[in-house]
């Protein structure tokens, strides 16, 4: 038997003292290893996760966050494939392993992008401020900042991965820390993710730990700034939200528990529709997906009473074609549950259930299975139900059996669907088969009370949907009454669970600099030159310029009409004024905004290097001809960015431009403004002919590199060959790097990122130098120099060429110069000459 199951807990992988739990195969039942937790100290580890791990990540902005969630999941992906043998064990196939493993490392990602929506900061600015005086001068605005405690997981057996990562991405991206306790069962697989985890030092420490058993203390010492979530049986689920503990320090509670699920046939979806085709599709991967072992699975099948029959027949032949047993045979499509004691368990509810409804297809007793044991091993049969009177019996709507197992029933019109759906008291998701929009939303607004999510199934969305029991990192997944009342992910409203919301009252200025986002009426921070000078590092909330003025013309507003072609009569036909709110020709709206940023915009070129757009416009009284304006520019915010083109690291500014009648200082019309401003270059030295020489007269022979096998000579005659590249002298070559991704190495030639070390050189042997050209060192760098000079002149001549590169494809003047800049700062880098 394999060593006992291993828990990270206080920086340490640890293991509990006494003998522990043997843990089975699910597939052959062979007991491999075993989960002990006796001897550890859940207050302390509960502590140093508040502590240690906290502290850390409240300090980490979102934007810092998000990249870390997005190299985790890149980490992760890269080691996958030693999860799909683990998973083999849960009983699981490579589909059910795929939606577990890669499902989990897909919310990574999906969180990690939720970085853009927040601020470069710590803490989460909500709403819109909110002005509680007269004057502008007092006023109030909402900031959400992570809680400082630690959110507890208590998962299910049947997701070790998803289960663990979908909660995780969501409380780390927030800034808190997390200990989580996978179920027993299949905790090993949750083991194995964890230790690449901590592994990978991205996270910091802390902020994950591992307790892979049944803690029943576990929220015996929680504090009132902690967040539990459990996901299981409604029945410790309630137990669990009881405890006097969590009463008493009235800590967050959120669960996801037993749901009887249901999936509608519309009365349009008859055979030989396409609805039809899909819905019998959508019953039979949902029954044996995880061999059914899925809290969204679909366990009520309500359906037209004339097309019961039909329904029966078809998911019959469906589950017929549905082989069963080693989930690592390619045959196979649907494995065994996580144990015996899940078999049983489900075995149990089939009997209470076959009391009110008949078994119409599977047996408990007779299980055919391809390359396992089914006594050994935890099989069991799709088994289907058919309950033809769902209004008087009423186990079907409040036992679940956790397996392959549901049950089909009869409705008369669709209020009565609606009604069956709503006896289920409460489930995670519900879908209907149906190309009847009317019978869409009738369905969806009734039905939603009792529902976390709805999906409809047609042939318009059928080759893009994720399906009835996929949950999606964006969306809310839980749901009311006894799915447990809570939700899970939610895109942004799952991070907010783990934020606290308060109330900030002030002067304009001062919840300027506590928001980071300016206000009105703040006080105005002057910029020493035009705000558009500045790179996005340098700009501040608050930094602000007054424009000099700009007077309309009469012909200005009918240049602008006819250039335009907006000839509204306000501006073009003043004998129609009357009754309007307008008193003589008007200026349009668009000329107003345009002539302002005429006056604000910087001309020369310079970090501002694009207009991303305008988020708010108001115009608050008309202009006309002859009035005089001036703008008072003003940041108001600034929001990170990620790039991945062929454009220089930049972020967001929106600057609020106030226009304002310049003889009686009224403000008259604003906008905020977008653009797009670059970051500072302060990673690479500019690598002029004067920089290169002096970076050469420091080399001699005997220098040793800080990286690689290079020898000084050897780093020269390399750089002299790329320059021959360059320069077009050398171009009977095919590019080395594969199409699918040269796009995206292409484009790294424009961020800030440093060339990794030892990066290898297509034509270069690994770990071998080439045999030198040149007699010795000071020859070479002649070479070298002359070469240089070779490719500056052939772009001086060819402005507009595009030469091939072995690794970044085409290249055009400007990329060439990139790619020298960052080739140079690498090798004088690596031979201390910077």
């Amino acid at each position: 038997m394999k060593n006992k199951i291993q828990h990270y807990v206080q920086g340490q992988w640890t293991t509990g003292k006494e003998e522990g739990q043997p843990i089975l195969d699910a597939v052959t039942g062979e007991a491999f290893t075993s989960v002990a937790i006796e001897g550890l100290d859940i207050p302390e580890i509960l502590n140093y996760g508040r502590t240690k791990g906290g502290e850390q990540l409240r300090k980490m902005t979102f934007q810092e966050r998000g990249n870390m969630l997005k190299s985790l999941a890149l980490y992760l992906t890269k080691r996958k494939d030693s999860f799909y043998e683990l998973s083999y064990r849960t009983g699981a196939t490579k589909v059910d392993s795929w939606i577990d493993i890669e499902g989990g490392f897909g919310n990574l990602f999906a969180n990690a992008s939720l970085r853009k929506l927040f601020p470069n900061q710590p803490y989460h600015v909500e709403g819109d401020a909110i002005d509680l005086s007269r004057g502008g001068r007092f006023m109030a605005h909402h900031i959400m900042v992570p809680k400082k405690g630690v959110a507890v997981h208590i998962n299910a057996f049947n997701f070790p991965v998803w289960g663990m990562l979908e909660k995780c991405a969501v409380n780390w991206m927030a800034g808190v820390p997390a200990v989580v306790l996978p179920a027993p069962s299949s905790s090993y697989l949750a083991e194995a993710v964890a230790k690449e985890i901590i592994a990978s030092g991205i996270l910091p420490e802390g902020a994950l730990q591992i307790i892979n058993g049944t803690v029943k203390t576990i929220l015996d010492t929680v504090e009132s700034q902690d967040v539990v979530t459990f996901t299981g049986s409604a029945k410790i689920g309630r137990q669990l939200k009881a405890h006097p503990r969590l009463i008493q320090e009235s800590v967050p509670f959120t669960m996801e528990a037993d749901s009887l699920n249901a999936s509608i046939v519309g009365e349009d979806a008859v055979p030989g529709t396409p609805e039809f085709e899909l819905f019998i599709k959508e019953v039979r991967k949902e029954m044996t997906v995880k061999a059914g072992q899925k809290c969204t699975a679909i366990r009520r099948i309500i359906v037209p009473e004339h097309l019961v029959e039909d329904v029966q027949i078809q998911l019959g032949k469906a589950l017929d074609k549905v082989t069963i047993g080693d989930p690592r045979l390619k045959e196979v499509r649907m494995g065994s549950l996580v144990s015996h004691q899940q078999v049983q368990a489900v075995r149990d509810s089939v009997h209470d259930l076959s009391k009110e409804a008949q078994i119409v297809y599977g047996s408990l007793d007779n299980i055919q299975t391809i390359g396992a044991d089914a006594k050994k091993g935890a099989f069991i049969s799709p088994i289907l139900l058919r309950s033809d009177h769902p209004f008087q019996n009423t186990v079907i709507h409040e036992r679940e059996a956790f397996g392959p197992v549901s049950t089909i029933m009869p409705y008369k019109n669709l209020d009565e669907a609606i009604t069956l759906a709503q006896m289920g008291k409460g489930s995670l998701v519900s879908s209907i088969a149906t190309n009847d929009d009317k019978i869409a939303k009738d369905y969806v607004v009734n039905a939603a009370s009792h529902h976390g999510r709805i999906m409809v199934i047609n042939r318009d969305m059928a080759k893009e949907s994720t399906g009835h029991g996929s949950p999606l990192p964006y969306l809310v997944h839980g749901g009311p009454g006894r799915a447990g009342g809570g939700e899970e992910m939610g895109g942004m409203r799952g991070i907010k669970h783990y934020l606290q919301r308060t109330a900030i009252q002030g002067s304009p200025t001062t919840i300027t600099e506590i928001t980071g986002i300016y206000q009105q009426n703040a006080t105005y921070k002057e910029a020493e030159m035009h705000p558009f000078k500045y790179h996005w590092e340098d700009i501040q909330p608050g930094m602000s310029m007054k424009t000099h003025n700009r007077t309309f013309t009469d012909t200005d507003i009918i240049n602008f009409s006819n250039l335009t072609w907006d000839h509204f009569y306000a501006h073009t036909d003043i004998t129609s004024l009357d009754g309007s709110i307008f008193e003589k020709r008007t200026a349009h709206g668009y000329f107003i905004i345009s002539a302002a940023a005429g006056l604000f915009v910087y001309p020369n070129k310079g970090p501002v290097s694009a207009n991303y757009g305008l988020e708010e416009c108001r115009f608050l009284r008309p202009l006309y001809h002859n009035d005089t304006i001036y703008v008072r520019l003003t940041c108001q915010q600034k929001v990170d960015r990620d790039v991945a083109s062929a454009e220089h690291p930049s972020g967001i500014v929106k600057w609020y431009a106030e226009i304002f009648d310049a003889q009686t200082d009224e403000k008259v019309a604003f906008a905020t403004v977008l653009t797009m401003v670059q970051k500072k270059q302060d990673v690479f030295m500019e690598m002029t002919s004067e920089k290169i020489e002096a970076c050469l007269s420091k080399l001699s022979e005997d220098m040793t590199p800080k990286w690689g096998i290079m020898t000084p000579q050897h780093m020269i005659e390399h750089l002299e060959y790329t320059y021959k590249i360059a320069s077009g002298e050398i171009q009977d070559f095919d590019i080395s790097t594969p199409e699918k991704i040269l796009e995206k190495v292409h484009n790294s030639l424009w961020n800030y990122d440093k060339f990794p070390k030892n990066s290898q050189f297509p034509q270069l042997e690994k770990n071998t130098l080439d045999k030198l050209k040149y007699p010795d060192l000071a020859t070479a760098i002649e070479k070298f120099k002359a070469q240089r000079e070779k490719y500056l002149e052939f772009f001086k001549d060819n402005p507009d060429a595009k030469l091939k590169n072995l690794v970044f494809g085409e290249l055009n003047k400007y990329e060439s110069y990139l790619l020298e800049r960052k080739h140079l700062n690498h090798h004088f880098e690596q031979f201390n000459l910077l």
